[in-house]
């Protein structure tokens, strides 16, 4: 029984939650199993009861068909969580909340709110003497139920309360709670943002595999679904890898695929495009999860492309070759393109936490997501190792293990994205990583002719090599124009 300190003998739930769709039942019957007791209430008074009379019946569950009710059977400091629609919803409930509670009580938003959100009603609320958590919450409903990962931040002061319920009702790697707290104000749920960019990297470069085997080779799907079972036994072990084995194996009564009856256009929620907008206010090159998004933008217009389909011409060459080393050099694809949509995730909260005050534990991060969420694999544990390696490091293409990782992949990456192209098909998250990966290795990049271009045309002024960084200079390049160049700034 987890012991959850007591202030007012009256009261008897230990935590309330706000919200019964999936996700709330399983989180408070993961709860429920690990020894708390938890007040229930929805807005639609009915689900109460339909929860309490199914999924919860025998279990120490209390159901509130009021927000008096509710409150007044939590324990002091009361915590209260809030598993509702991201956006105005939230802001509703504390509003209806606030009135009945006290100082020092706790409201948790464990929804895919945005991180600015979090941000002001961290403030908003401790103006009021309430402490406020944004938690991230990742793992679906199975995740839910049986441990997801969890990422807090907001009020730190709240920390101590929640703790205990978060920690027992995370997934467990070797031990240790996929949880721990993440920082201040909005940092719980900017990591969670993130963690939804890679998730839409990583769902873009399966299906990039997929198609290539699919049409570049044109193999079967009982043969791709052989390739991922043995992709999901090495360096690509992880819990999407694992589901598309699983996918491509559910066939209709006709022996044929279900997948080959879904229709091929992708729905998105928002968080994938708030991790690039961000990226673009910060000035991170967040490339490989831009792509993802865009490709679901374009899956989105169906129409188009059948009408396309039928006047542009493919212009591409048949697969000619061992089919195996072809297998071989996507998988090699695979392997580098998620490494580089990693490390782009990681210099994005780099920046975030030098930008907002952040004080991020990266390693500690890795471990949050080794179990219970979507992007759950086993080079996860590698990411971890190298910052506990090294705190301060930059980038994970400069650690060791992901140097060498990147070196074995790499033949078979350009390999892959070459057959792509000759192949036409379309590989929008393999061909922007490996662009990435070339740029980041350079040296020098054409960027001086850009800069030329901007003193041409607008004065933007340029630095020189052999001069100190930050002394800018203008040429005249016509003859015709002036002296004076334009202000400068960066992003």
């Amino acid at each position: 029984m987890n012991e959850v300190e007591v202030t007012d003998k009256s009261a008897t739930a230990d935590i309330g939650l706000v919200g019964l769709a999936v996700m709330g039942q399983n989180l408070v019957l993961n709860m429920d199993d690990n020894g708390f007791t938890v007040a229930v209430f929805n807005r639609t008074t009915s689900k109460v009861d339909d929860f309490l009379n199914g999924p919860a019946k025998g279990t120490k569950v209390i159901g509130c068909h009021d927000i008096p009710q509710f409150v007044s059977t939590l324990k002091r400091p009361r915590r209260i969580m809030l598993m509702v629609k991201a956006g105005p919803v939230v802001d509703s409930f504390i509003d209806l909340l606030i009135p009945y509670l006290e100082k020092g009580d706790i409201i948790i938003d464990g929804g895919n709110s945005l991180f600015n959100d979090s941000d002001r009603r961290t403030y908003e609320l401790h103006q009021k003497g309430i402490l406020f958590v944004g938690a991230g919450v990742s793992g679906g409903e199975e995740g839910a139920r049986f441990g997801p990962s969890i990422m807090p931040g907001g009020n730190h002061a709240a920390w101590p309360a929640v703790k205990p319920i978060f920690q027992a009702i995370a997934a467990k790697v070797d031990g240790e709670a996929c949880c721990d707290w993440v920082g201040n104000d909005g940092a719980g749920h900017y990591v969670k943002m993130v963690h939804n960019g890679i998730e839409y990297g990583d769902m873009q470069l399966i299906c990039e595999a997929y198609q290539l085997m699919r049409e570049g080779l044109s193999m079967s799907g009982d043969e791709i679904q052989a390739v991922f079972a043995e992709w999901n036994e090495g360096v690509l072990d992880s819990y999407l890898i694992e589901i598309t084995r699983d996918i491509l194996s559910v066939k209709n009564d006709d022996g044929s695929l279900l997948i080959d009856d879904i229709l091929d256009t992708a729905g998105q929620k928002g968080t994938g495009k708030w991790t690039g907008m961000n990226a673009l206010d910060l000035g991170v090159p967040l490339t490989l999860i831009g792509e993802a998004v865009f490709a679901r933008c374009l899956s989105a217009r169906k129409e188009e492309r059948v009408a396309a389909s039928k006047v542009l011409p493919k212009l591409a060459s048949q697969f000619e070759g061992d089919k195996t080393e072809a297998v071989n050099a996507i998988r090699d694809a695979l392997y580098a393109s998620k490494i580089i949509s990693y490390a782009q995730g990681y210099m994005l909260m780099n920046e975030a936490a030098n930008t907002y005050g952040w004080e991020l534990n990266y390693g500690g991060i890795a471990q949050m997501w080794r179990g219970g969420c979507i992007i759950r694999s086993q080079f996860l544990a590698n990411i971890r190792e190298a910052f506990e390696n090294n705190p301060n490091l930059k980038n994970l293409l400069l650690d060791q293990f992901f140097i060498d990782a990147i070196t074995e992949a790499l033949p078979g990456w350009r390999k892959a994205v070459g057959a792509a192209i000759s192949l036409g098909v379309p590989a929008p998250a393999f061909s922007s990583a490996l662009a990435f990966y070339d740029g980041y290795r350079s040296a020098r990049l054409p960027a001086n002719l850009l800069q030329a271009q901007r003193d041409y045309f607008g004065a933007h002024s340029y630095e020189h090599l052999d001069k100190p960084r930050g002394e800018f200079f203008h040429t005249n390049w016509t003859g015709r124009g002036g002296d004076i160049s334009a202000t400068n700034y960066d992003v």
